[in-house]
């Protein structure tokens, strides 16, 4: 017998009982109100779109206020998440909400891993809830639940087909997030135009098998106007904080050469419609969409790869001690499987080091072979170089020697010259004086 048997059967087995009187258990549901309403709710909106498509203002516009967020470029590298949490109060209503704007997607060249930043984002938020639930000393009353319970994904008014970007990114999160796509800025196209748009949209995404967020017809109350409105899906939404005077009174509007567009009008545009479904109608079916499904695919995953399981080898529910056996198990294979791969990558590591330091010292003697080459032909170059230096010296003094002896001798010569010449002088003279006398 299986354990849905089994509940099946203890149902079964209760008895129903008639009170005699009064008891008071009636004001129940009075009693969740006051506390919820004490507590306060929190709702977390993704808005996913390529900049400038009017995310910001819709939110704006949706929540009938002005939430300040700066303009974002064109030109950042990659695609990130900016997170900012505002305190609303309605009448004694608070929520705690938190827009999620993806900066920059869809703005680079290569588009092919802009999505991934926004799966990361969600599946961390899912990992936070995760582990605060298996702490031995939770504190969830009090937790500040960031997980995603609705994207908004804007579509370019192009009135032709889907991008390959929107489709795949669509396709990546319709497993972890509530979708509820719109067609932004949907003045720019005519009412037919825009008809055709929407019917080839939801074409589009169910033969690529994309599963979109519908709105629940399981509640009598609501049935019957949500079947109604998933016939609207995708939502085609103008959103303005400007008012214009029509009439006799201030609308939200856009104003245009050729007329007005009225924000809040549903001749003009279905923004009426996706408030009241997102905000109005369908806000705690997302929420409890959001835990008890995508949440908690990621948690049955997430334990199963711990090794958490609910029945045993021969398919018997485990006990929570057997659980906790079966996961003690499961972490000393895990760790044993990870100082193995811890021990084979240092293994590794160590003759990749090794075979380093071989190759570093190959080049090193190469280095120094060559090194010790080069130096020893300039030593060769500098003997010979020498060599020639000493014999162009030897040469130079033999030349000075002989040029030295030449020069002695011609000394010699030339005094014996001027001796033989002055003797000869005096002789003359002597010779002339006898003469004269």
């Amino acid at each position: 017998m299986t354990s849905e048997e089994a509940r099946h059967l203890k149902r079964e087995n209760i008895r129903s009982l008639t009170m005699c009187g009064h008891v008071g258990f009636e004001n129940l549901p009075d009693q969740l109100v006051n506390r919820s309403i004490q507590q306060g709710f929190c709702f977390n909106i993704l808005c996913v779109g390529e900049t400038g498509i009017g995310k910001s203002t819709l939110i704006d516009t949706l929540f009938n206020t002005n939430f300040e967020d700066h303009e974002s470029s064109h030109f950042y590298p990659h695609v990130r998440l900016k997170a900012q949490t505002y305190e609303l109060q309605e009448s004694n209503v608070r929520l705690k909400l938190t827009i999620v704007n993806t900066v920059g997607f869809g703005d680079q060249i290569n588009k092919k891993e802009s999505y991934q930043p926004i799966v990361d984002y969600i599946d961390a938020q899912f990992e936070a809830y995760l582990q605060e639930e298996l702490k031995i000393k939770r504190s969830l009353f009090n937790y500040h639940d960031s997980r995603i319970h609705v994207c908004l994904y804007f579509i370019s008014p192009t009135g032709h087909s889907l991008k390959t970007l929107d489709l795949l990114t669509m396709k990546s999160l319709d497993s972890k997030v509530n979708i509820i796509p719109v067609i932004a800025k949907a003045d720019a196209i005519s009412k037919t135009e825009l008809q055709k748009f929407k019917i080839k949209l939801m074409s589009e995404l169910v033969s690529n098998g994309v599963q979109i967020y519908q709105f629940p017809t399981d509640d009598e109350t609501v049935a019957k106007i949500n079947a109604s409105m998933n016939g609207h899906l995708p939502f085609a939404v103008v959103g303005s904080m400007d008012e214009v005077k029509v009439g006799n009174k201030m609308v939200k509007a856009r104003q245009y050469p050729w007329g007005i567009v009225q924000v809040e009008n549903e001749n003009h545009c279905d923004f009426v419609k996706l408030r009241e479904m997102l905000i109005c109608t369908n806000m705690e079916d997302l929420r409890e969409q959001t835990h008890s499904r995508h949440y908690e695919l990621y948690r049955r995953c997430k334990l199963e790869e711990m090794g958490f399981t609910d029945v045993g080898p021969e398919s018997k529910p485990l006990r929570i001690l057997q659980k906790l056996f079966s996961l003690q198990e499961t972490y000393e294979a895990k760790r044993h499987e990870f100082y193995g791969e811890l021990h084979r990558k240092e293994e590794e590591m160590k003759q990749m080091f090794v075979q380093r330091v071989k190759e570093k010292e190959a080049i090193l003697k190469e280095a120094e072979r060559e090194a010790k080459a080069k130096f020893d032909h300039l030593t060769r170059v500098h003997q010979e170089e020498r060599m020639k230096l000493e014999e162009k010296r030897r040469l130079l003094e033999e030349e000075i020697i002989s040029f030295s002896k030449k020069k002695a001798t011609s000394e010699i010569y030339q005094n014996q010259t001027f001796m033989a010449m002055g003797s000869n002088l005096k002789k003359d003279k002597d010779r002339k004086n006898s003469n004269f006398m």
